[in-house]
């Protein structure tokens, strides 16, 4: 898109199904990698990444020739396939459906890397439900909270 000039910044937020706790910390920079790589291929800039046991934190810089739904849907579906046919898991891995988008401006960059950098300091004293919910309020999101997590017992 020849004279397009942007700056979008996405910090997308998404859990693995059923909340379970199952990608581990000896597989957690190569999920990265990877997770890396798809969001590359799409010419998207991957800006930050950590992947907690039961969720998932990314900062991009996203391009307008992408929809945002594209590549959230890419790398759910491209970072599953890679964990199952690695067998990370006895049973088959999934992400849960949907995701949580929040843009920020340049100047809070480096608070939001930060702080999804410091996702496990954060997690020893709020749960990942807690960390959501507040993102969504915090960003005026609408939202029903029967709809926002699935749980295994709920299945």
């Amino acid at each position: 898109m020849a004279n397009t000039y942007t700056q979008i910044y996405i910090q997308i937020v998404f859990a693995v199904y059923g909340r379970e706790s199952v990608i581990s910390r000896e597989h957690k920079e190569e999920l990265h990698k990877y997770i890396t790589g798809i969001v590359t291929n799409k010419n998207q800039k991957l800006i930050a990444i950590n992947c907690m046991p039961d969720h998932t934190h990314i900062l991009i810089g996203l391009k307008p020739d992408m929809a945002l739904s594209d590549l959230v849907r890419d790398i759910k579906a491209n970072s599953s396939k890679f964990i199952n046919e690695n067998g990370w898991l006895r049973g088959r891995f999934n992400w849960q459906e949907g995701f949580g988008a929040f843009s920020y401006s340049h100047s809070h960059l480096g608070a939001v890397i930060r702080y999804i950098r410091d996702q496990e300091k954060h997690h020893s004293r709020r749960s990942f439900e807690d960390e959501y919910m507040k993102l969504l309020r915090k960003f005026d999101v609408a939202f029903d909270d029967r709809y926002v997590f699935d749980f295994i017992a709920d299945q």
